[in-house]
Formats: C-alpha cells, sequence, structure tokens
C-alpha cells in the first residue's frame, strides 16, 4: 500500500521470510494430523510479532493495526492455521490485557506470553450465545478475594493448548453486566473440554472451556464490575480488521497458484491460460482482491489514525471483513476450479485454502451479522422496523 512506511515494509519482508522458512514446510503434515505449530510461537516471539501492538513502555514492538494485519497477511499466505492461533494470541489475549490490565497484571502475564513461553486465548463465545455474545449465561459471583466462575464457551481458538485466557462473564443480571477475568491453566475448577475436528483451519486448536466453581483471584479481575462492554466490541472491530488480513493471504496464494499453473497447463494444444473462461476468474479473483485489500488496509489505517469510533468504526471493520471473507472463499473455490482434478486433491494447497478461509465467514462475527451492523448504521432505527 502507498502509506506502507519503511518499517511496514521491512516488517512484511521479514514475516514472509519467516513464513517460507519455518511454516511453509509443516502445513500439510500439520493440517493433515490436526496439529499444531508450537515452536513457531517461540520464534514469532523473538521476532516480537507477539507483542506486535503492545506499547513499548509494557515490553512490546508498538507498532500499528497495519502493522498486524501486514502480518497477518503474510503469514495467511503460508499457513493460514498458525495465523488464526496468532490472532487469538496476539489481537484477543495480549493486546486485551495490555490495554485494560492492571500495571501488575501486565507485569504478571505479558512477558511470557509476547515470548511464546505461554499461549493466549479468549472465551466469549458459548453454546448458546454465539452471534448474540450477550446472552453469555457464564457466571463470575464474588466470593471474599475471589471469583467463582461457573459455565462453558465453545468454539475457543487455542482452547486445547493454551495458558491464559481472557475470560468474559455476567457478574450482574442485566444483558450488559459482564466483567472480564484472567483465567490460568490450573486454576481450580477450570478445565478445558474435546477438540473440535474442524473442515479447516485444522492446524490451529479449537475447543472449549469449563467452569465448574472455578475460583479465579479478585485481583485477576480486568477493570471494574460490569464494565466490559465496551472494550469488548472494541477488541471485536480490531479482530475483524487483522482477521481479513488473513482471508487476503489465502486470496493472494490461491491466486499466485492458478495463475502460474495456468502458464503451465496445456489443453487442446495452448496453455490454459488462453481460454477467456480462465482469464475471467483470474482477473476478477485479482481485481477483488485488490479492492479487499484497499478496503482492509484503509480499516486498519484509520482505526490508528483514531479517525473513527463507535458505530462509524464498526461499520468499517464490518465492511473490511464482509468483503474480505466472501473474497477469499470464491477465490479458493475458484483457483480449485482452474486446476481440476488437481485442485481437488492434496497435491496443490488451494483446497486448504479454501477450506481455511470458509471460517473467515463465521468467526469473529458471521457475514449476517456484520449485514446487520452496517445496515443499522446506515439506516438507524428504520433497519429495526
Amino acid at each position: 500500500m502507498w502509506y506502507f512506511s519503511d518499517e511496514h515494509r521491512m516488517l512484511q519482508e521479514t514475516v514472509r521470510q519467516f513464513a517460507q522458512a519455518e511454516l511453509a514446510p509443516r502445513i500439510e503434515k500439520l493440517d493433515n494430523e490436526e496439529g499444531f505449530n508450537r515452536e513457531a510461537f517461540f520464534k514469532m516471539g523473538e521476532l516480537g510479532l507477539l507483542g506486535i501492538i503492545v506499547p513499548e513502555a509494557d515490553g512490546g514492538t508498538g507498532l500499528d493495526a497495519v502493522a498486524a494485519t501486514i502480518a497477518m497477511e503474510e503469514i495467511g499466505a503460508v499457513d493460514a492455521s498458525t495465523a488464526l492461533s496468532y490472532l487469538a494470541h496476539t489481537i484477543l489475549c495480549v493486546n486485551q490485557i495490555a490495554k485494560n490490565g492492571t500495571a501488575e497484571q501486565k507485569k504478571k502475564y505479558l512477558p511470557k506470553l509476547m515470548s511464546g513461553e505461554w499461549i493466549g486465548g479468549m472465551g466469549m463465545s458459548e453454546p448458546g450465545a454465539g452471534s448474540d455474545a450477550l446472552g453469555m449465561k457464564t457466571k463470575a459471583v464474588r466470593s471474599g478475594d475471589n471469583y467463582v466462575l461457573n459455565g462453558s464457551k465453545t468454539w475457543i481458538t487455542n482452547g486445547p493448548i493454551g495458558d491464559v485466557f481472557y475470560v468474559y462473564a455476567k457478574t450482574g443480571e442485566g444483558r450488559k453486566d459482564v466483567s472480564t477475568f484472567i483465567v490460568e491453566r490450573g486454576m481450580k475448577g477450570f478445565s478445558t473440554g474435546k477438540k473440535f475436528s474442524k473442515m479447516g483451519m485444522r492446524a490451529s486448536p479449537t475447543g472449549e472451556l469449563v467452569f465448574a466453581d472455578c475460583v479465579v483471584p479478585a485481583a485477576n479481575r480486568v477493570g471494574e464490575e460490569n464494565t466490559s462492554i465496551k472494550s469488548m466490541m472494541r477488541n471485536l472491530d480490531i479482530e475483524r480488521i487483522t482477521i481479513s488480513g488473513i482471508s487476503l493471504g489465502c486470496a493472494r496464494a490461491c491466486i499466485d497458484v492458478a495463475t502460474q499453473y495456468s502458464k503451465e497447463r496445456m489443453q487442446f494444444g495452448k496453455h490454459i491460460g488462453s481460454f477467456q473462461q480462465i482469464q475471467e476468474r483470474l482477473t476478477e479473483a485479482a481485481a477483488w482482491y485488490e479492492a479487499c485489500r484497499s478496503l482492509t488496509y484503509q480499516a486498519a489505517k484509520v482505526w490508528d489514525l483514531g479517525l473513527t469510533e463507535g458505530k462509524d468504526a464498526s461499520m468499517m471493520a464490518a465492511k473490511a471483513k464482509l468483503q474480505s471473507a466472501q473474497m477469499a472463499t470464491q477465490v479458493g473455490l475458484d483457483a480449485i476450479q482452474i486446476l481440476g482434478g488437481y485442485g481437488y486433491t492434496r497435491e496443490f494447497p488451494v483446497e486448504r485454502m479454501m477450506r481455511d478461509a470458509k471460517l473467515m465467514e463465521i468467526g469473529a462475527g458471521t457475514n449476517e451479522i456484520l449485514r446487520l451492523i452496517i445496515a443499522r448504521a446506515m439506516l438507524g432505527e428504520v433497519a429495526d422496523e
């Protein structure tokens, strides 16, 4: 992008080299076995990627949302699974503790999270509360110097392997009476449930968090009681911007593979790239990718400049994610079609990339919820008649 700084371009090249050297050789095996590239997190810690938007004063790299989105795109172009786990760790856990935690909480948790020694995640979705996040049932009740949590979270990225989770729970009777707690693996009453077997993002472990009279020190509450809604929604916006970077990475990689294949594959005595139907799929994919890339990085830049707040910020993030997610899935499908039988096999990576891309149409806000957010911002009360 024209406004990338020299620092952004250096980061882009560094992450691209890291992804090719450390992630590419392992992703096919990990996808097949539903494994997890644990070693990659230590190396990302050494590169400063795990604290990419944490202020330098807190030990982070002190970069911005544009930088985080660049990292997501470059990792996503090679290994979307690790990109997703990286997002859950960095944006949903580390960033939230850095922004909202006390000095003591930051001192205790950030160093090990940013070095990769600990893996982080976030607990918001529940079996009966996905798109309706405020319908969560997990409760936290004060008991002396502790809180006792009861309930469960589901579809939690890094759930089966995480060490620290940024968890939302109800602390009152109202829908908006939500508080936040830092929960560590090993706390009494806390366990992780089954690991889910998924269509895509198979090398990013997903599972359940279970709280059965889970005892959490009051010192692990983040902020005051019943005040977490604003920060929760604000974090959803940057999650949607950065996860759009993963969609961009998936799409870009599919376009690259399909383009090269179209230059090499011969049918009827000529390269298939000479056929107009192939050209149409490639050119539409390339144009849609560039449009979504501009929208996504514009949303990230506006975020960094602080030019949008409230509904405007949410609408911009929603637009970027809605279009990027749809684009990546369709580009993946078109790449498979161009490669034909080869595209449907695991000999080429496009089938994995398409499976991975589909998740972005569901996680961090479904396409349907994003359309609702945009419509409400545009139409106001009319949208709810």
